[in-house]
């Protein structure tokens, strides 16, 4: 269950830190005081959207954040699946923080995006808004009610049924290919096998591209590199020109001469030696080089043009970069085109063949989607005797509910039921659609009628009802204050009401106000004792003036609650 709500600089509220308990925590306040502010930052921290102005000082850190208590092994174990750690207390935080336009969501710590928090939450917390119920009128919404009834009955085979649409799909998204008249078919025969064609003449090889690219990078710099390593071996002194080789010669006699006037010298002497040396090894070296080094052009020109092939090549069909080596990429390509022209080719007997399996994919999911249907109505009509009966506590004490199929004429994922609720509130009434019947305070009964059933079946621990008792008063009033009083025996419910029928069966009442300080606005919420509570219904029953007779009638309230 949600034990703490806790929020700091949301929309009017500074900072409010609220503990609830289990069974029926109620929350009243003056209109206009920021009961659904409350709700509002409980849908924020469980993912919902966040506008700008809802940040109270945007130079500061918003913060919503739920503490729960989890009790629920099932809960707890589906948790476990999803990633989510438990505390060994049970106990689960999801934070949401926003700042600067940007919010940081994370559950016991762990970051979480929006989509995978949804996940979670569903699990743990159910919020009926203001305006919720006038999804009763839409048919998806009532199909869904009747699937989550029958969940235990159908989910099998609603999850083959599935499967099976999704392999329906993908054949007839594969007989969309074939879907070609034979001109159009014709000229893409010839189109695949003209580039088949273009790619087979050229007799490529793996490892090509690269091995001709770094030849023609060698070849096309050989004659420059003869040409300046010839100028090398020149200015050496290769080849009989008087060169560097030379003069170092000449330079070591003169200095061997001068050494003997003078053995100072000496040292001289041998540096000129080594260098000496040195200069005519390295004539050897580039005359070596050059006489090994040798430039073909008809060479270098075959590779050039066996190079500019492969880049045409690479540049028409090298559509996907899987693999390092270009030929090979070139030649996948090729494979999925000859792919193409065999199916192009065969074409006739591949669409008899895909609309063969269309047909007894169909069949089956005839037969699934029938299944399904007779599984739904048995799980129907125990749902609608529930509603009625649920609906008689409701203050509908004759009416009469019924849930009526029509088939879909195509196939769907989740079947071909298409479903009503229909209801009639009088005697001798015809059953209508409720969108034809139905007020808004009546659907609101009516939703609480229906999660009143769901509530016993499923394993949330905690529903929220914000102001589902509008448009009702009176005995009806009294009549859904109880049946939410039977509801929290089971689950958590934390309910936002602005009748003092409803408030009056409060295991923990709570007090929302609007405060002024400083001319800032401020809403707070106060857990309220016994005599606060009193006070608070005798506000709700008597309006302004509260008398000693609305304090006396708000006390009778309480007391025939408590008994």
């Amino acid at each position: 269950m949600l034990i703490n709500v806790n929020v700091r600089n949301l929309a009017l509220i500074k900072e409010a830190d609220v503990y609830f308990n289990e069974g029926l925590n109620i929350l009243t306040g003056e209109t206009g005081a920021g009961k659904s502010i409350i709700i509002g930052s409980i849908l924020i921290a469980l993912g919902g959207k966040l506008s700008k102005d809802m940040v109270r000082d945007d130079k500061k850190e918003a913060l919503v954040e739920l503490v729960f208590s989890l009790q629920n092994r099932n809960i707890v174990d589906k948790l476990h699946n999803m990633g989510v750690s438990i505390e060994e207390d049970g106990q689960l935080i999801i934070s949401r923080k926003i700042l600067n336009g940007r919010s940081t969501i994370k559950v016991n710590g762990e970051t979480f995006n929006v989509s995978a928090l949804k996940n979670v939450t569903e699990l743990l917390i159910d919020i009926h808004g203001q305006h919720d119920h006038q999804s009763l009128l839409k048919r998806d919404k009532q199909l869904v009610i009747l699937d989550d009834f029958a969940e235990e009955d159908i989910k099998d085979l609603k999850n083959e049924l599935k499967n099976e649409y999704q392999v329906y799909q993908s054949l007839k998204d594969e007989l969309k290919e074939y879907d070609i008249d034979d001109d159009a078919r014709n000229r893409e025969i010839s189109f695949c096998q003209f580039e088949i064609d273009e790619i087979d003449n050229a007799h490529l090889k793996y490892g090509e591209y690269e091995e001709v690219e770094e030849a023609y990078k060698k070849m096309s710099s050989a004659k420059d590199i003869i040409f300046k390593m010839n100028e090398v071996y020149e200015l050496l002194g290769g080849g009989g020109f008087d060169g560097t080789s030379d003069r170092i010669s000449n330079a070591l006699k003169t200095a061997q001469s001068a050494s003997e006037l003078d053995k100072d010298i000496d040292g001289i002497t041998e540096s000129l030696m080594d260098l000496e040396s040195i200069c005519q090894d390295t004539v050897r070296a580039v005359k070596e080089y050059v006489d090994n080094m040798s430039f073909d052009e008809e060479e270098t020109i075959a590779v050039e043009q066996r190079l500019d092939e492969l880049n045409r090549l690479r540049q028409k069909y090298e559509q996907k970069k899987v693999h390092n080596d270009i030929v090979k990429n070139i030649l996948e390509y090729r494979n999925s085109q000859e792919e193409k022209l065999n199916k192009l080719i065969d074409l006739e007997n591949r669409k008899n063949l895909i609309l063969d399996k269309i047909k007894v994919s169909e069949e089956k999911l005839d037969q699934l989607s029938e299944k399904l249907t007779e599984r739904r109505k048995k799980n129907a009509s125990v749902l609608a005797d529930n509603i009625e009966n649920v609906l008689k506590g409701l203050n509908f004490l004759d009416a009469r509910f019924n849930i009526e199929f029509n088939k879909c004429e195509h196939f769907r994922e989740n079947g071909r039921d298409d479903i009503e609720f229909v209801i009639a509130t009088n005697p001798g009434e015809d059953l209508k659609p409720l969108s034809k019947v139905a007020s808004g305070g009546e659907l609101s009964r009516i939703m609480l009628g229906i999660k009143t059933i769901m509530a016993k079946r499923d394993d949330i621990e905690t529903l929220i009802f914000d102001e589902i008792d509008t448009g009702i008063s009176g005995r009806t009033a009294q009549m859904v204050a109880e049946r939410m009083k039977e509801i929290s025996k089971i689950h958590q419910i934390i309910c936002i009401t602005h009748l003092p029928q409803i408030a009056a069966m409060a295991d923990n009442h709570y007090l929302i106000e609007k405060e002024v300080k400083d001319n800032i606005t401020e809403t707070n919420i106060y857990l309220l004792d016994d005599e606060e509570s009193v006070n608070e219904l005798a506000r709700m029953l008597g309006g302004v003036e509260i008398t000693k007779t609305v304090l006396d009638n708000a006390r009778e309230m309480k007391s025939l609650v408590n008994n």
